[in-house]
């Protein structure tokens, strides 16, 4: 019930043009106060972490840094941004860190709009052969799309973008897909109902924590090998 609730809402909302078209949202340029404040705290940030960017789902995440200890992290979520802001924004969001490690959380947004899987999954590309012609041993981490209450109208075209996820993330061995969308579901593959805010889309307490875990086991995996001992009394 929830489920067609929460789309019969999202057509609503469409009817009355209060959810922003593709086009709508084909502009960075609403994303440039954004930026600047993160250059601004660049020189504030260290060399050779792990940058994690997308969107809301990070930006939301106030503890990321304290939930993915020991690892050392540089958070650059920004909003309601998709895969086109961070390819037009990728040398300022990666390279003042020159990270041994990239993680990106898009195509939520994408889906939204509307925006093709194939086109996200031909950004997402382009992103990655960015990072690697300024350094080209980083490690890049796709995320997949999670599900949520309130864009199940766009699930299918989230899956499809994950599937192309996947066979870029098998195209590379400096690439890597972390799976986000199997730990919302119930068994019966239906979104769980209790990992949401009000919002049916923005995670809870409760949904926080299976993120982090998630995020934290596949990247402790491969990255805690690369961190540095922290100085005592840090």
């Amino acid at each position: 019930m929830k489920l067609r609730t929460a789309a019969l809402l999202t057509v609503a909302l469409l009817f009355v043009g209060l959810v922003p078209s593709a086009s709508a949202q084909s502009d960075p340029s609403r994303w440039a106060q954004d930026i600047d404040a993160f250059d601004a705290d660049a020189p504030n940030r260290p060399q050779g972490a792990i940058v994690l960017t997308g969107s809301s789902s990070f930006a939301r995440w106030r503890t990321m840094e304290a939930d993915l200890e020991p690892l050392t992290v540089v958070p650059r979520g920004f909003g309601g941004s998709t895969m086109a802001d961070v390819l037009h924004y990728v040398d300022r969001l990666v390279k003042p860190y020159a990270p041994r490690a990239v993680v990106i959380y898009e195509g939520d947004n994408d889906t939204f709009y509307g925006v093709d899987p194939m086109t996200i999954a031909g950004q997402a590309k382009q992103v990655v052969a960015k990072i690697h012609a300024a350094s080209p041993d980083t490690r890049v981490y796709l995320l997949s799309v999670k599900p949520s209450l309130a864009r199940v109208n766009a699930w299918d075209k989230a899956q499809e973008t994950t599937a192309l996820y996947k066979k870029i993330a098998a195209s590379d061995e400096r690439l890597f897909f972390i799976d986000v969308a199997t730990p919302f579901l119930n068994a019966d593959g239906t979104v769980m109902d209790d990992v949401f805010v009000d919002d049916g889309l923005h995670l809870n307490d409760k949904g926080n924590m299976i993120w982090a875990k998630t995020i934290k086991n596949v990247l402790m995996q491969h990255e805690a090998q690369f961190e540095m001992p922290k100085a005592s009394g840090q």
